[in-house]
Parts: structure tokens; sequence; C-alpha cells
């Protein structure tokens, strides 16, 4: 005898008790009954019961098959009407409004951008918001899982069960939404996905904008109430500001060891400072110190506290390490009410692999590439974005966005931007795939970097893109209408190694190696650079700046002195990495603070002490900032001397009225009467010595002024006797009179 067909309502019933469906709303919540009249069916496989409220009305509903359900007829209703929830566990019980009474949250237009790769504010729609549809206080849950059988929202509000909260696939865009009522900010959450294979995955939630405090791994639903922010005069005068023709001196920190003076103490080693407390602190120094920007090496979340930051989980939360949101965006608001600017690291190139993050997020590649020769970063361990993918493209531009919207990033420093450029990144032959035209060129990532910079600077004017990208790609900072890839500025790697290179070197050989010096001035104006001096060059043993400096005790930091002043007049933007200020004498250690201790040394202290002076003069004379990517703005006077190695050259702001004459003598020898060609006739006196006792040094001054005379020397028909050359020294030095 054959059975009867189940009718659909009984197909879709049994879906959800399955946990196999795509559209849970077809059959829960209230509905038309095929007899006429109205039907609420509740699916809930750990209530004891569930009492129907309306009004004055309270109603036990009735158990049905499949297990788990619960309905309630009203024969004689027409018209749907409001009504809530009363859910007995064991001696609990829960009253809401029932989930699948209310439309999606999400528009036709939001997930039409979304599908495209087009909406710049994804982050106000994906996710956890806290919404009140129709007056009712719930928070609405989106997420993009196109391959999945079924995906629910599990919590601290329903047991982590799967079963109770299964979501809707809105058609075919991929888009799974649910809005729960009675739910609100702190609340912990997860999907919960079952692939395509039957499997049951756990995962965070890839646009969570807070997420629980490591080894805790879930999204924490957020306060959307939007921060009081009081940095308007500080924003309006960015939006106006020539960044390019301005000064920009970088101060990079990682905020969990930067352990400087102002914190209070930590009694719990695993305790991290909060972002307020940081904010204080932080502040301080850098005004003291004289910087006008600080980077912070990546604040969004990631599970391993000697990651760094770089292999982020948490593509929109500001890591709970050190508070949440809202303490974030406190620190960067105290920072801007101080006149201190505040760039963020980003990592758009890898994510990590671990389980609850997105890598496989449906079960399928979904975020990376299915082939590992696309979609894996071999050196890291890591999966690589699929760039060509729209959602994915929409994701990482919602990211980038969201840093400079929400939070009022200043710039983002873009990471390993060269892994993203070429297929071929640190790959042997056989790895990788190479692109339609044959080429190494990864297209697909170049067309999103492009876009990104693009909307970027238009979106958010003033603000900063930065590249760290260590190869010869041309035109990386150049404008999009040139042919380039629209950063703002790029990290010269070239400088900083060839720099770190020749100062290694004891003096006796510079003489060999003079060109590892001077060779960067062949390429300074080919882009907008920023001269780094980074966390990189301070971990797994290249030693600490001060480390790498040849020479005594004396020697050593006189060295690093004169390389400092070499950076700091070298055309480029500039950037150190903390610790450096003061010739922290071991490699950076993620897990303890840096060596302040040191300061009670006098060599350490002058170090410091000229470093802020340093940047005090940088900060006061545009020539040193005004035409930093302008041939203009650069002179050589003698950049050849390599038998006694030293160096001297004029740095000119747009005016070209105020030269300064910049001179380094790399080796540890006195220059006594040094005959030195001058760019302009006049008196020129000294503003700038490495060499002063309060620095550390030996005092060997040049005071007074000296009136050029008209002796040949270097090319210049004017030239100047300058007495002194200190050892390992800079000196600048200014045109008094004409």
């Amino acid at each position: 005898m054959k059975r009867p067909p189940e009718d659909k309502t009984a197909v879709l019933m049994r879906q959800i008790a399955d946990g196999v469906s795509k559209d849970p709303h077809a059959v829960l919540g209230m509905h038309d009954s095929p007899d006429g009249g109205i039907v609420v069916r509740v699916f809930d496989p750990v209530a004891d019961a569930v009492f129907f409220i309306s009004g004055k009305t309270r109603r036990e509903m009735t158990r049905t098959e499949p297990a788990g359900f619960f309905t309630l007829d009203f024969p004689r209703r027409k018209k749907h009407f409001a009504y809530t929830l009363e859910r007995h566990y064991g001696n609990d019980v829960f009253t809401a409004e029932d989930p699948y009474h209310f439309l999606p949250e999400i528009g036709e237009m939001d997930i039409y951008l979304f599908n495209q790769g087009e909406h710049r504010r994804i982050f106000d729609v994906m996710g956890a918001h806290v919404r009140s549809p129709g007056g009712v206080k719930g928070v609405a849950f989106t997420v993009w899982a196109p391959n999945a059988a079924r995906v629910s929202v599990v919590g601290s509000f329903n047991c982590w069960d799967g079963r109770r909260h299964p979501m809707r696939l809105i058609g075919s865009s991929g888009v799974w939404e649910l809005f729960i009522p009675g739910i609100g900010p702190g609340d912990l959450y997860k999907f919960e996905i079952r692939t395509g294979s039957g499997e049951l995955l756990t995962k965070l939630d890839p646009y969570a904008r807070r997420t629980e405090k490591r080894p805790g791994n879930a999204g924490v639903v957020p306060d959307d109430e939007p921060f009081a922010w009081h940095d308007e005069a500080w924003m309006s005068e960015r939006s106006k500001r020539n960044v390019q023709e301005s000064p920009l001196n970088i101060y990079e920190v990682h905020l969990g060891s930067w352990g400087g003076p102002g914190l209070p103490k930590q009694k719990d080693k695993e305790a991290f400072p909060n972002y307020r407390e940081l904010a204080h602190a932080l502040a301080d120094y850098v005004l003291k110190m004289g910087y006008t920007h600080v980077e912070l090496l990546p604040v969004c979340e990631h599970p391993l506290d000697q990651s760094w930051g770089y292999q982020v989980t948490g593509f929109y939360s500001p890591t709970a390490r050190y508070g949440t949101p809202e303490d974030f965006a406190y620190f960067v608001d105290f920072m801007h009410r101080n006149g201190i600017g505040v760039i963020l690291d980003w990592v758009p190139a890898h994510f990590p692999k671990d389980a609850f993050c997105f890598g496989r997020f449906d079960g399928t590649a979904l975020y990376e590439h299915a082939d590992p020769r696309q979609g894996e970063q071999l050196d890291w361990g890591t999966y690589v974005f699929n760039y060509g993918r729209s959602e994915v493209r929409c994701f990482l531009l919602g990211s980038a966005f969201y840093w400079l919207d929400r939070f009022h990033a200043d710039g983002l420093r873009v990471d390993a931007v060269a892994s993203m450029l070429y297929l071929d990144y640190s790959r042997r032959q056989g790895e990788w795939i190479p692109n339609r035209f044959g080429g190494n060129e990864n297209l697909e990532a170049i067309d999103f970097l492009k876009h990104l910079n693009e909307l970027a600077h238009r979106l958010y004017p003033g603000i900063m893109m930065i590249a760290e990208e260590s190869t010869s790609w041309p035109g990386v900072s150049k404008p999009l209408y040139c042919g380039g890839l629209g950063f703002t500025f790029k990290w010269n790697m070239g400088w900083m190694h060839d720099t770190l290179d020749f100062f290694e070197n004891d003096p006796i050989y510079r003489s060999y190696h003079h060109s590892r010096l001077t060779y960067s001035l062949a390429y300074a104006f080919s882009e907008n650079y920023i001269l780094p001096l980074s966390h990189d060059e301070v971990v797994h043993g290249k030693r600490s700046l001060i480390g790498r400096m040849p020479g005594d005790y004396e020697s050593k930091f006189a060295n690093l002195r004169v390389l400092y002043v070499w950076m700091m007049t070298h055309p480029g933007k500039k950037l150190l990495f903390m610790g450096g200020e003061f010739a922290q004498m071991i490699e950076w250690n993620c897990n303890q603070g840096l060596d302040w201790l040191l300061l009670d040394y006098p060599m350490h202290k002058g170090m410091q002490t000229m470093t802020a002076a340093l940047n005090a003069f940088y900060r006061k004379n545009p020539a040193l900032w005004e035409q930093d990517s302008a041939p203009k703005g650069f002179e050589w006077i003698d950049g050849g001397n390599y038998q006694q190695s030293v160096v001297s050259y004029v740095r000119r702001d747009k005016a070209g009225k105020d030269p300064l004459l910049v001179i380094l003598n790399l080796t540890p020898v006195v220059r006594e009467h040094f005959r030195m060609g001058v760019p302009l006739p006049g008196t020129w006196t000294e503003v700038f010595n490495s060499d002063r006792t309060e620095y550390g040094g030996t005092n060997l001054l040049n005071e007074g002024e000296f009136a050029s005379e008209e002796i040949p020397a270097h090319g210049r028909k004017q030239s100047i006797e300058i007495p002194r050359l200190p050892w390992l020294g800079g000196i600048i030095l200014r045109l008094a009179k004409s």
C-alpha cells in the first residue's frame, strides 16, 4: 500500500527537526491555517512547556509531532496579532516575543550591494546589531554562508544549542538572518553551521564587533550606542591637511608590551593595561618626545599574544585584551584631543586556520581559495583571501572603512602588500598558478588595493593608506590616474636594510660600503616614502638597534645617534619602534615591557633626550618635511667622500629661503678645520649637534658663526671652515645671515 505524501508543512517541520531547514520562518511563528483561522508554531526541543501570551490571554501550547514542536490554533482569528512566548525549562522561565514573527532586518539593496562587493558600510548590517522593530528590543544576526545546509545562532542565551534558533536563508544571496528578541549587549554568540556533508561547525562571526577576551573566542553583542567623540577640531583640521607636505614622525607601539611611564602596575602577569590607561600614559610620553603620530601593531582581535596581532581572527573587533570597543574609541579620541594621530596596522593579506575562525567557514573555501596554490600562504601557515570574490572584497573593504569611520583612525598601514601583489610570493615553481595572461601578478588583489585606496581617500579625506611593500613594484604610492596603486605612502624597506647594513660595519670598513648609505637617494623620489626602523628589525636574532652598532659602549651610542640624524634629515617621513628612542639593549619581547629602568643610566637617558630634541627640531623645520618627495628638497654637497666616510647635503623647504646643511662624520675620527662648500654665501651657524654632553656625547660643538669665503669647495664657489666634525657625529647648520 502506497504511503500518502506528507503535506508541505509537514515536510518543512521535519526539516527543522532534522536541522536542515533553510527557511524556518515558513513554518514557525504565526501563519494562516489551511482550514481558515491562524496557527502558531514553536520549535524548542528542550522546553518543558510553552505558553502563548497576548494581552490578557495566556494559553499553554500543545506538543505535536515531530518532537520539539508546540502548536496553538485560533480558528476564528483572521488577522495576525502581537504575542509573546513564555518558555519553561525546569524552574527557569524565559519570556520574549517570537523570533519567527519578524521580517528581515537587512534590506534588499544591502544584500544586492553586498553580493556586488560594493557595500561601503557593510558593518552596519552584517553581524550582530541591537534593533527594535515595532518597539521590540532584541538583536538582529546576519551572516554569509552560501553553501551551508543550515545556520543557527548559538550563545549564552540558548545554552549553545543549534536546534533552537535556526536562521533564514534570503533567496540566493547566501545571506542568513534572524532577529532574536529579549537579548542584548553583552550576550555571547557564535554561528553553528551544518555543512553540505552534514558536519557541524561552530564559528565566530566574521563581522563580530566585540569579542571575548582570550582564551574565549565567542562574539559579544556590542552596544550600538554611538560613542561621544570630542575630536571635532582634529578631524576638521585633518581633512584639510596635505599630509605629504606635513611633518610625520611616527612612534610604533605594541600596546601590550610598551609598559611605559604613567601606567599602573599590573598585579596579574596575564593582565594587560586598559585602552584608557594606555591613552593617558602614552599621550603624555608621545607629547614629551615630540612624535606626531602613534602606529599600533594590530589591535584587531587575535588568539595568541605572541603573534603580535598579525594572525587576525576579528577584522572588526578591537582586541578584548585591553578593554571594550568603547575603551578603544576613548583611546583614539584622547590622542586626537592631544594633537596626536593614530595609525593602525591592518592585515588583509592572510588569516589564520584556527577552527573557530572563518577558514572553510561553511565547510567550503569561502573567504579563501580552495586550491592551496592560491589559497594558502606557506611561510605563515595561513589562508590567503580570495580577492576575486565580491563578498570577500566587501568584507575587507568594510573592515578598512570600519576602523576609519567608527574609530576615527588617521591611517591604515597595510601589512605584507608584496604577498598580495605576487602570485608566486615565496613559492617555488609548481606551487603557484599564473594569472590569465600567464604572469605572476595577482590581478584581483591589484584591483582590490586600487579600489580600496580610491574609496578610502574619497570617503575619509586626510587619512593615510600606507603600504608595507618590499619589492620594486612601480607606483605603489602614485595616484590611480598615474597608473599607481593609490597608497599615500610606502615603507622604504631598501633604505632600512641598506642603512642598517652600513652601520653594522666597523667604521674602518665603511669606506668599502659607502654606496649602501648613499644609494637610497637614487630612488628617494620615486615614491612617497616612510623611513621605518620597525619592530621587524629588533626581533628574531637581529638584535636591538643599539646591539647592532659596532664598537665599545660609547661608540655604540655615538653610532646610533648619528644614525638617527641621518634618518631625520633624509627625505621621507619617519617611523621608529618603541624602545629605540632610549636604546633598548635587548631584542623586543612581546611578553614583557620595555626596559624603562635603563633610563637610570646616563647614556640611555642621553639617547632619549637627543631623540626628543631631534624630533622637536624636525617638526620646527619645514626643510625636513615639505619636499620629502620632490628632488628640489634635497641636494648633495658631497655624497662621494668614501675615504673619510663623511657625507654632506642640503635640505630645502618649498620657499627655498631656509636651507639646512647636514654633515655626518661616520668614523670615530674628529675632523679638525673641515672645509665645506655651501649652497649660498653668508654666515652659517650650528643648530644641532649629536655630540652634546646631554645626549651622551663628548661636547665637540661648533659655537659661533661661520662666514662663507670665496674659496671653492665641493663644486661651490663659497665655502666655510668648520672648527671640527665630532667623531661618529652629525651636525646641522643653518644660514643665519645672507
